[in-house]
């Protein structure tokens, strides 16, 4: 069996091609977009819309609640089992997205890490809240000095998981970061989609403008009391939260459409 990977930046042009592919090749999409996997987010993640979904059978689009803990390492277990069940009917798979993270957990595999204990989880994540990022990498530093050395300072998330890992094996992070790439039971060929950088940026402002005409913030309002949760952790969605917060301004065309002076 051949699992076709079609990847490539945000407003490319995924969406639309891997239905024409999935066509092709006789096969369902199966999602590799992080975000577009959980409910009601989806003007702000361009989730494929309910045409599109009864176009193509689609698999991991829109199946967990915002508060459901899911990681790369899920992805990859449950994208598998998939295969190992489509591979019977179909000869050939697509797996279109952007989340790199988790193409490549697919493509190469990604490292047996433990799971992380809940209740480790929420009190890390209190104290983030509580005393901010500093106490919590000077403790990295302490239990993880190689991983410390390498890792951004400045994004709380990989600081958290590291910790997470740490005081819920009793291990370094880094001993469970062996980079092996793993066997696959199918060819993998992956279509890279580019365009010229001014093109892009167009066509990303354009859908930008265009979320904004389908209710993005609308949509954010009503997410906003879960902004905490990490299925909200990204990019869209942590700018205009921070534009209700009053932390920043927003640009014309969401000031011409909220009416904001």
């Amino acid at each position: 069996m051949k699992l076709f990977v079609l990847l490539g930046p945000t407003a490319v042009g995924k969406t639309s091609l891997s239905l024409k592919v999935a066509k092709l090749l006789g096969s369902p999409v199966i999602n590799c977009d992080s975000r577009q996997i959980y409910k009601g987010m989806d003007i702000g993640t361009a989730a494929p819309t309910r045409e599109q979904l009864e176009e193509v059978k689609h698999y991991f689009v829109k199946i967990l609640e915002l508060q459901d803990y899911y990681s790369a390492a899920q992805y990859e277990a449950n994208v598998l089992q998939l295969t190992d069940q489509l591979q019977h009917q179909h000869n050939n798979l697509l797996l279109s997205g952007g989340s790199m993270m988790y193409i490549d957990a697919v493509c190469n595999g990604i490292d047996d890490i433990p799971n992380v204990d809940s209740a480790v989880r929420e009190q890390l994540k209190e104290r983030l809240q509580t005393e901010g990022l500093e106490p919590l990498r000077n403790e990295l530093r302490l239990l993880d000095p190689e991983y410390y050395n390498i890792v951004d300072l400045k994004n709380p998330k990989r600081i958290v998981h590291a910790l997470e890992i740490c005081y819920t094996s009793g291990k370094t992070y880094s001993s469970f970061r062996i980079h092996k790439k793993k066997e696959r039971p199918f060819q993998i060929i992956k279509i890279g989609l580019r365009r010229e950088r001014s093109e892009l940026f167009d066509r990303i402002n354009k859908r930008v403008d265009n979320m904004i005409e389908e209710g993005l913030l609308e949509e954010a309002r009503r997410l906003y009391p879960y902004r905490h949760l990490n299925a909200l952790n990204t990019v869209g969605y942590k700018e205009i939260f921070q534009y209700f917060d009053g932390a920043t301004t927003i640009y014309i065309g969401f000031l011409l459409t909220t009416g904001k002076k």
